[in-house]
This record gives C-alpha cells, sequence and structure tokens, in this order.
C-alpha cells in the first residue's frame, strides 16, 4: 500500500485524532488519569520487578551477594555470624546464557535480500556495524527483561535515528490481547535537576500517541505540564522553503522486540536454580575455610546452659562438658560429603543449560572435536530458542521496515513500500566446515549458485560475493577477452604473462 500524504498526520489535526482516543477506549478519562493509573499498577507489577532482577543478575549482582553468614544464637534465633567465613560466591550463568544467545543469532551481520538495487542500497546504509552493536543491545535487553523498546526520531540535524530505551521506563498501552497493535506508550523516566544549590531527582512522564507526544512533571500525586521540554509536540517537523511544518509519524514510534510471546525474562526461568548453585558452592567454601576452626570439646568443666551451648558451638566452635570420663580437650572435624555436592551442583548446572537453552559444552561426551551431527545435537536448545527470538525480531523487523520506508517516501518521493524485504540472521554456529564444503560440491547441479552461495562457511554476505564473483569475471574477460569468441585463434605469449 502506498503511503499517503504525511500532512494527513499534521497537527492541525491533533484536537480531531486526540478525541478520537480519549472518547473512545478511554471514556472518561484524560491523559493524566490514565497515565497516573498506569504508573502506579507498573510500579508494584511483577513485570518491572523481573525487569530490574534481569539486569542484576547479568551483572552478576546475585542473591548470594546480600546473604548474611548467620547462626542458632541463645535465644534459638538466627544471628548474625562475624568470626566465621562468609564467602558469597556469584556464578555468572545469566550473562554466559544471554551472551551466548546474542552471539549465536546475531554475531554477524544481518544479510538483507530484495530485488529493488536502490532499495537495497538504502537498507544496507541504514543496518551498518553500528546498527548491529545496536541490535545486539536489544536482543540483550529483550532476554534480560522479556521485551525491548526501540524509539525512532529525527536527531537535531534531520537524520532518521533509532535508540534503544531502558524498558523498565516503558509502560505500553496495547489495543489487542496478542500485544501487537500499539495504541499509545507512557515513558516515565527520573532526572536530576538543581534548586538553587541543592540537587532533587525530578520524575517525568511522556505520553507518546500516534499524533504527537504530551510531556508533564509528575510529583505522585498529579501532572504538572513540562515547561522546560513543552507540554506538547509532534514527532518531528519537516522545513520546505524555510518553513517549519510540524509532522507525525502517524503511529507510535516505538517498536517492540520481544524475547518469547509471554515477553517472559530468562532469569525468570533459571533464577532459583542459579541461587541454588551459588549457595551451595559458597556453603561449601565456608566449611573448607572453616576446617582449621573445628568444633572443641573442653572435659573437665560444669557445663553450660542449653542456650549458651548453641551460642558457643555456632559462634566460638567451642563445647564445655561436665567431664564424668576425666579433663582434656578433643576436637570434631566437620565432614563435608564432596561426592554428594559434585553430583548436586553437576546435575543444578545441567540444568540451568536445559532450562536456559544454551550450550553446555562437555569434552568428555562430545570429543575434543565433534562431528557436524554432534555439534547439531549440542546446539538444538539453543537453536530451537533461537528459532523463537527470530520469529519474534522478524515481525519488530517489519515494523521497522515501515518507519524506514516512511523516511524514504517523505526525503526522496520513493514508494518501497509494495517491495518485498527478507532479513537472514547468520547463525554464528560453530561448524565442521570441511562437512559443509561437501555437501556444497555434492548439490551443485541440484540447486541454484545463489542458494549454495549462501550456505557456504566462508561467506558471510551472499550479495557482495556476487558482485565480486561478477567482478572478477568481469576483469578476465577484459584481460584476456572473450575465450568462446576466440576459439581456434593463436595465444601470443604476451597476452599469457
Amino acid at each position: 500500500m502506498a503511503f499517503v500524504d504525511p500532512n494527513l498526520f499534521s497537527v492541525d489535526e491533533t484536537e480531531q485524532i486526540n478525541s478520537t482516543i480519549l472518547k473512545g477506549k478511554f471514556t472518561g478519562m484524560d491523559i493524566q488519569d490514565i497515565a497516573q493509573q498506569e504508573i502506579s499498577e507498573w510500579d508494584g507489577s511483577e513485570r518491572k520487578k523481573w525487569m530490574e532482577t534481569g539486569e542484576r543478575y547479568y551483572r552478576n549482582k546475585t542473591e548470594i551477594r546480600e546473604r548474611e553468614r548467620k547462626a542458632v544464637g541463645a535465644s534459638g534465633a538466627l544471628e548474625p555470624v562475624a568470626n566465621l567465613a562468609n564467602n558469597r560466591l556469584a556464578n555468572a550463568f545469566v550473562r554466559k546464557l544471554v551472551d551466548q544467545k546474542v552471539g549465536y543469532l546475531l554475531g554477524k551481520p544481518l544479510s538483507i535480500q530484495t530485488d529493488n538495487k536502490k532499495y537495497l542500497k538504502e537498507l544496507n546504509a541504514i543496518f551498518d556495524k553500528s546498527m548491529l552493536r545496536r541490535l545486539q543491545s536489544i536482543c540483550k535487553e529483550a532476554i534480560n527483561k522479556g521485551i525491548a523498546w526501540m524509539h525512532v526520531y529525527y536527531d537535531g540535524e534531520g537524520k532518521l535515528s533509532f535508540k534503544k530505551m531502558r524498558s523498565e521506563e516503558i509502560i505500553p498501552i496495547w489495543a489487542d490481547e496478542a500485544h501487537t497493535i500499539l495504541e499509545a506508550v507512557i515513558r516515565v523516566y527520573s532526572v536530576d535537576v538543581y534548586d538553587g544549590k541543592n540537587k532533587t531527582t525530578v520524575k517525568k512522564v511522556e505520553w507518546w500517541a500516534p499524533n504527537g507526544v504530551w510531556r508533564f512533571v509528575y510529583d505522585g500525586n498529579g501532572f504538572n505540564p513540562d515547561i522546560e521540554a513543552g507540554e506538547y509536540s509532534t514527532h518531528f517537523a519537516v522545513e520546505v522553503n524555510g518553513e517549519s511544518t510540524p509532522l507525525n509519524f502517524g503511529e507510535v514510534p516505538f517498536i517492540a522486540f520481544k524475547y518469547n510471546e509471554e515477553e517472559q525474562p530468562l532469569v525468570e526461568i533459571i533464577k532459583e536454580l542459579v541461587d541454588d548453585y551459588d549457595r551451595n558452592k559458597s556453603d561449601v567454601s565456608n566449611n573448607l575455610e572453616d576446617l582449621p576452626n573445628s568444633i572443641y570439646v573442653v572435659k573437665g568443666y560444669d557445663g553450660t546452659k542449653p542456650e549458651d551451648f548453641r551460642k558457643n558451638i555456632s559462634t566460638y566452635r567451642v563445647v564445655f562438658v561436665d567431664g564424668t570420663d576425666g579433663s582434656g580437650v578433643e576436637s570434631v572435624n566437620i565432614e563435608i560429603d564432596t561426592e554428594a555436592y559434585k553430583a548436586h551442583q553437576e546435575l543444578n548446572r545441567k540444568d540451568i543449560f536445559e532450562f536456559g537453552r544454551g550450550v553446555l559444552y562437555d569434552p568428555g561426551k562430545t570429543g575434543n572435536s565433534p562431528s557436524g551431527a554432534a555439534l547439531r545435537f549440542l546446539y538444538a536448545d539453543l537453536d530451537m530458542d533461537a528459532n523463537m527470538i527470530e520469529t519474534e525480531f522478524q515481525a519488530s523487523l517489519e515494523r521497522w521496515t515501515w518507519c524506514i520506508d516512511f523516511h524514504l517516501f517523505n526525503t526522496t518521493k520513493a514508494d518501497y513500500s509494495a517491495e518485498t524485504v527478507e532479513f537472514i540472521f547468520n547463525r554464528d554456529i560453530i561448524i565442521s566446515e570441511s562437512e559443509v564444503i561437501e555437501d556444497i560440491n555434492k548439490s551443485v547441479g541440484l540447486l541454484s549458485k545463489k542458494t549454495l552461495r549462501a550456505q557456504h562457511p566462508y561467506v558471510t554476505d551472499p550479495q557482495v560475493e556476487e558482485e565480486r564473483i561478477a567482478e572478477e569475471e568481469k576483469q578476465e574477460t577484459e584481460r584476456y577477452g572473450d575465450p568462446y569468441a576466440r576459439l581456434g585463434q593463436e595465444v601470443t605469449s604476451d597476452e599469457i604473462s
């Protein structure tokens, strides 16, 4: 479908569109009322808490970091113990799994295929190396928090730009249960400002709709217009013949990138397993460190009260007995069941990678040089998760393409909306290159050269490789001429050199 005149989304019709939104779904409520209710629900929601947890665990700030060594005191309750080891060993499983998925799916640049060469050139200019880095960051955010957001805007120089937003700051207003149609976005963020010599934190709220953005300052009780940024503005403005015309995209300029359909972060699935692994590893480390401080039994003493006994054994590791069998000092060593510990931790580690859908490399089972079949089996879970992520990201890229087409139509008057575009994720899997090349050679004549070239392990961009081959053939023809046109002619030694 061709794009309509962008003036249809101009500021002149703001009141009409705004009235449609407010008197339709949100009858009887204005923007401030809706925003206040959504913010209140969002701040106390489990979804936001899991987003914050995902961020912490990716940075390896797991629950074990906050643990305090405690023991049963004289009162029978747990009390902090300062003289015993308190090792807090955090294991970065979440970081490894997230980076593994991002590196596998987006370790190599995307390949873009379309029949329109001018359109392909425009898209390749946008999806450059810096965009690959941004996509990797968005993918990491999506896995850690269930969903990531990218904001589409024009910078101060009028260049179409894209910015990854913090997922905790974005409250989407969906028009459908499947969360595919975005009706509005509420962005809530804090900024530090100076009031005289005092530094204070101010919460700002932005309401993004298809017909513009409203900005407020929120004090917890109500909203005030954001005087600094302006209460309302369109998405962008176009300068024509020295006059600035405010315009809107006609859609909410935010694109959602989901980790999965449920928008569930990875950490929510494996947090308990990671915590248990950290806890057991830390406990064993504590016991190893405390081994020299074994429990001492002092005989020939009148004994202690039960509450003192409990405190002595947990804090000082000393037990006093009445000495009916004589006097003296004996030590009772702490025994660690290493086999049970190793079996538990090995199973725990396996579960983390299984339910986290990652690759747990074990040379003892796969060998140092696994075959192609063994590698495919090893990567099965990661590949399955990558398929789910790619499905969600393909839908996001389709919406992203709409924004690019909108921009190109307004700037070049070229309408690419009817063009078919395919984004190919070149997964960075460890493969047996010799086996792949052998399979490609066996498929010559059965499949097209273009298809076989795209599967070759040494080719990162099939389109570029095709252009290189064409250029080499052209140079060969210019140097030696057309071999078929010169059949039967003598070739001189100068031409050979």
